[in-house]
């Protein structure tokens, strides 16, 4: 049955996808555990997107590594750019689950960082994909 064996493509992949997410979110608690400054600040931002492109995948299992990785850095920068707007600040003022998503504070150096991550997430999801074919 051909269905049968892309339905378990998909499984596949979105299970690879949620396993990326929670290493993801554990690669950016031991860098705020283990590291400070520019380097933490930076290296989460550049997570974040990586997380954005996990999350992606695993709702779009056959979508190419550059619409993920594009997708990912486009929410990345909206998210940035809506800190402009003051309404993330208010939301990240009243809960924690709205500071870790949106932040609350415009950062210039921050769209850099996650064009790396994006970057970085697009060279494995590509890599990953060259080794499926």
């Amino acid at each position: 049955m051909p269905g049968a064996d892309r339905d378990s493509r998909r499984f596949v992949a979105r299970a690879v996808a949620a396993v990326a997410a929670a290493g993801t979110v554990g690669a950016g608690l031991a860098v705020r555990a283990g590291a400070d400054g520019a380097f933490a600040k930076y290296a989460g931002s550049a997570l974040y997107t990586v997380l954005l492109c996990a999350l992606v995948a695993f709702c779009a299992p056959r979508a190419r590594p550059l619409v993920v990785a594009a997708t990912a850095l486009g929410l990345s920068w909206a998210v940035e750019f809506a800190q402009l707007t003051g309404v993330p600040a208010e939301l990240s003022a009243h809960s924690t689950a709205a500071r870790l998503v949106l932040g609350s504070t415009f950062n210039a150096p921050d769209l850099f960082w996650y064009a790396v991550g994006a970057v970085g997430a697009w060279a494995v999801l590509r890599a990953a994909a060259r080794a499926r074919s």
